[in-house]
């Protein structure tokens, strides 16, 4: 679990996040959405620890970030995977040398134990037989389950994911969400996801964070995203033409 606590983000001047208080569950799919100019990217690099806070804190477990040594912090990065917007690829490398990465990293196993935890992540991502493939080789979706497979090698604690469906098509978008999503619950992971796709919502939101020019305005699961009265989340989440429809059968009792 991932606690936040009264989180203040500054730049200068301007504040960016504003007090946001909010729990991350374990074996959860967590969503963060909202407006561009919202503050999700402030807050995901804040939860990374690319940013550190104003004022507040972020409380890993039940260990809060700000009491962490140098050597603590870079325990906790190890413990993190990270999935990014575009898949963040190495050209250059086939598809097991991409997945083998942290694990060079971050361990000092010998390559033929590192290629066995690689090629296993990799038959349950449904890639094996790809290992020895280059990125430009493959599909998009395909890098994208490179790129979970790369950030669950480690057997992370945190699963931060970045606009994962970014630029795919809303077939593959949906294998996406669900491995994602099923990768949580057998990993047991806290996976937060930066995004703003409402298929995502509808597929995956099993715990969603609505942010609004730096204010956390609305938190709930999927279902209950149709109930609100909150009109901040109404206008945001009616102006996309899936969520039309699927209200329109609401209505209609279907």
């Amino acid at each position: 679990m991932i606690e936040v606590k009264n989180l203040h983000k500054s730049f200068g001047e301007e504040e960016i996040l504003k007090g946001l208080n909010t729990k991350f569950e374990k074996g959860k799919t967590n969503l963060i959405i909202g407006q561009s100019g919202s503050g999700k990217t402030v807050f995901l690099k804040c939860l990374l620890g690319l940013f550190k806070p104003t004022k507040g804190n972020i409380i890993y477990d039940g260990q809060a970030y700000s009491e962490f040594s140098d050597e603590k912090q870079r325990e906790l990065r190890k413990k993190i995977g990270m999935v990014f917007q575009g898949s963040a690829l190495f050209d250059s490398m086939t598809v097991r040398e991409n997945v083998d990465f942290p694990l060079r990293m971050f361990t000092k196993e010998k390559r033929n134990v590192r290629y066995e935890k690689v090629d296993k992540v990799l038959e349950r991502v449904n890639l094996d037989g790809a290992e020895n493939k280059y990125p430009s080789e493959i599909s998009g979706g395909m890098q994208k389950r490179v790129a979970i497979a790369r950030a669950i090698v480690n057997n992370p604690k945190y699963l931060f994911c970045d606009e994962p469906n970014s630029g795919l098509d809303p077939k593959t978008a949906i294998v996406i969400d669900n491995l994602i999503q099923e990768i949580t619950r057998e990993y047991d992971i806290t996976t937060v996801i930066n995004t703003h796709d409402m298929n995502s919502v509808l597929e995956i939101g099993e715990n969603i964070v609505f942010l609004k020019k730096g204010n956390l305005v609305w938190q709930g699961n999927k279902d209950e995203i149709f109930k609100t009265e909150n009109d901040d989340v109404t206008d945001f989440v009616y102006s996309s033409d899936l969520f039309k429809k699927v209200r329109e059968a609401q209505l209609k009792g279907l």
